[in-house]
């Protein structure tokens, strides 16, 4: 399982940011798959998180209507679309994954299985 996240990188406050994310080595409409994030001093937190079967989706309360999550099947990749972006959501961003057939929320809270590298997103004027 590998997991290749990118977009990052500086937008001004208010803007938007797609991150892209290509998995390999399994397929995402059968794992559950999403992004957390980690914030220089913070623990990780989990940002946006999609059950395998795709019927369940988690937002963090901080991102829920400002962030959106989608998946294209056939090129295997995940997006996250962040739009009215804050200084807070300075973070590295993280690509996750895992077989578990948990709700989101519940995998969240346990930890997800499988990582990619985090790609760096920096919200300032």
């Amino acid at each position: 399982v590998q997991l290749q996240a990118s977009g990052g990188g500086l937008v001004q406050p208010g803007g938007s940011l797609r991150l892209s994310c290509v998995a390999s080595g399994f397929t995402v409409n059968n794992y559950a798959i999403g992004w957390f994030r980690q914030a220089p001093g913070k623990e990780r937190e989990g940002v946006s998180v999609v059950s395998s079967d795709g019927r369940s989706i988690y937002y963090a309360d901080s991102v829920r209507g400002r962030f959106t999550f989608s998946r294209d099947n056939a090129k295997n990749t995940v997006y996250l679309n962040m739009d009215s972006l804050s200084p807070e959501d300075t973070a590295v961003y993280y690509c996750v994954a895992d077989e578990k057939k948990w709700p989101p929320s519940a995998l969240v809270n346990y930890g997800m299985e499988y990582w990619g590298k985090g790609t760096l997103v920096t919200v300032s004027s």
